[in-house]
């Protein structure tokens, strides 16, 4: 347990002494932030607009509306994307020769791939709360209708998000063993991500056959999760507002906070158990390729 903990705080000292590397992490979610504010909020609030037109909204409602799907695409892209980037000491070590210097050593096989697990979900949880406090800000100016419930479990729905983010990229970096690699990998996954998990735009609103195939996806339910929990104050300030419960679960269908598996409804219980449950997966998939590449190797 001493050399885990020495490992891990090494790996943490040493993601914090690269400046590059750092400001890099911690900028990422607040330009995608301002991005979200920027390109998608007019089309976020268009298409709120349009089916309320008919009720008596108040322009804080749907700012709160509005925020709370920015903030919750902006998590479920920051959890993901952030982890990729804490994530490149372990090929770096690679690269440097510090991984057959650890796998010659006497320390248990499983340790140095744990800390480099625990250590980049640290750090990845880190920024991501300095996110939430960031998009906790703009609703506080915009239209705050998240209960204190809604924030706790919200910042849950992160830290499960991060490690699953932390998880898979472990495991598609154990393959990776140079510079070039990691850039090319952070690139697609920086790209692509946001787009597969409802993040950049509904699943709703995906052809009926991907929406299928992104059913499988983890990152779905987590983007729902944190949808779920972001927006609940202000859809319950829309229905005391007098917006029809027609309207509302129509809303809820749209932003993904209703998901359907191939018809069926998903429940909020489903998407941690599924999330849970692929993160132990990938985990354990991880560990033990490393454990077994060091047997081969000893």
């Amino acid at each position: 347990m001493r050399t885990e903990k020495r490992l891990i705080k090494r790996n943490v000292k040493l993601f914090f002494a690269d400046k590059g590397l750092f400001f890099t992490s911690l900028i990422t979610p607040m330009i995608l932030l301002v991005l979200y504010i920027t390109f998608l909020e007019k089309v976020y609030r268009d298409s709120f607009s349009a089916p309320l037109a008919g009720f008596n909204i108040s322009e804080e409602i749907l700012n709160g509306l509005v925020g709370g799907q920015l903030l919750s695409s902006l998590l479920a892209v920051t959890s993901i994307t952030v982890a990729f980037c804490s994530n490149m000491l372990m090929v770096q070590d690679k690269i440097t020769g510090m991984t057959q210097d650890m796998a010659v050593s006497p320390v248990k096989k499983h340790i140095p791939a744990i800390s480099y697990y625990v250590a980049t979900f640290t750090v990845t949880m880190i920024i991501a709360l300095v996110a939430i406090a960031g998009g906790c800000i703009y609703l506080a100016a915009t239209g705050w209708y998240m209960s204190v419930t809604d924030l706790l479990l919200f910042i849950f729905d992160t830290f499960i998000l991060v490690m699953f983010g932390t998880a898979l990229s472990s495991l598609i970096n154990f393959f990776l063993s140079s510079q070039g690699q990691i850039s090319a990998v952070g690139s697609i996954v920086s790209s692509v991500y946001g787009f597969i998990c409802g993040a950049y735009m509904p699943i709703s609103q995906f052809p009926a056959a991907l929406q299928k195939v992104i059913s499988f996806l983890p990152g779905t339910y987590g983007t729902s999760l944190l949808r779920n929990h972001a927006m609940r104050g202000s859809l319950e300030a829309m229905r005391e507002a007098g917006v029809t419960e027609e309207h509302i679960t129509a809303i809820r269908d749209v932003t993904d906070c209703n998901l359907k598996f191939f018809g069926n409804n998903v429940e909020i219980w489903h998407m941690y158990l599924y999330l849970s449950i692929s993160v132990l997966a990938v985990l354990g998939v991880y560990i033990g390729l490393n454990v077994m590449k060091n047997r081969e190797k000893q």
